[in-house]
């Protein structure tokens, strides 16, 4: 076999066996701060996925329990409630916030301190395909939900 077929084989082989691009962006991501004792907080982010995808599921250290949470209003209450997951259409940013859609971590290990940075991993389902998506959030104030609130 010649030098060229060689290295066209191993260049086609290198592709197959390397992951593809990342097909889902996450931005702003950040997280309540707690206090002494707070067994839970939200993690709030902007998500956009390139083609159809899901969030299935998220996980931290920081946590026994993590949850994709959506809040609503049914009359004058507001109700929150997990998810099995959340759709990210292509190109369109879901953004979780305050009041809204979240990733709800539970059974906190500790309290999380305001500028510390906790990683969170999100697994997005593309087509049946899991990715598993690295973030840092940063711990904002304790009163970033109500700062959050009122900027929207």
């Amino acid at each position: 076999m010649s030098t060229i077929r060689l290295l066209a084989a191993a260049a086609a082989l290198l592709c197959i066996a390397m992951p593809t691009a990342a097909q889902v962006a996450v931005t702003d991501a950040w997280i309540r701060g707690t206090v002494a004792q707070q067994m839970a907080t939200g993690a709030f982010m902007k998500i956009t996925a390139r083609q159809p995808a899901r969030l299935v599921q998220a996980s931290s250290p920081v946590a026994g329990v993590v949850e994709i949470h959506a809040m609503s209003m049914e009359g004058n209450v507001m109700r929150m409630r997990a998810i099995t997951a959340l759709e990210l259409p292509p190109g369109r940013t879901v953004e979780l916030k305050p009041g809204g859609l979240h990733v709800m971590l539970m059974d906190l290990k500790r309290p999380l301190i305001e500028g510390e940075k906790v990683p969170v991993t999100l697994v997005i389902d593309s087509g049946g395909r899991h990715e598993e998506v690295e973030v840092n959030a940063v711990v904002r104030a304790l009163t970033a939900h109500h700062d959050a609130m009122k900027m929207h």
